[in-house]
């Protein structure tokens, strides 16, 4: 056995090391991500109600797709209405201004661009609820 293969060894157990450790980073993060996700849809289930939030989108539009996913796992209450199936949808997307989608609405104003939880969570404190 030469002075070569203990060497071998102990530079693929450091290698394995670094590895299993950058697992356990990883895993560290995306649990602390999903701690802040269900924080943040707690969060908005909590001032969302029904008829609050409505997103303009598209049909081929992954942030779309993305949002809608994330807002039905958090069970946020929230309408969706597609540019490219609905003359209403288009009309509105058209009269607010918006350069993309998704396009939120809060209340009927408009939100926001894009998704981004933490901004709906905003908007849905600042702006007040329509007196029925």
């Amino acid at each position: 056995m030469s002075s070569e293969s203990p060497r071998r060894w102990r530079d693929w157990w450091q290698v394995l090391a670094v590895i299993v450790v950058a697992m356990g980073v990883a895993h560290g993060l995306q649990a602390r991500r999903e701690a802040v996700d269900e924080e943040l849809a707690s969060a908005l289930r909590a001032v969302a109600q029904p008829g609050d939030l409505r997103m303009l989108g598209s049909e081929t539009c992954r942030f779309c797709w993305a949002a809608r996913q994330w807002l039905e796992k958090a069970q946020v209450p929230y309408q969706e209405c597609l540019i490219e199936r609905d003359a209403a949808c288009a009309a509105d997307y058209q009269r607010t201004g918006a350069q993309g989608t998704p396009t939120f609405m809060v209340r009927g104003q408009v939100a926001q661009r894009g998704f981004e939880p933490e901004a709906l969570l905003k908007a849905l404190q600042a702006v007040k609820p329509r007196s029925s």
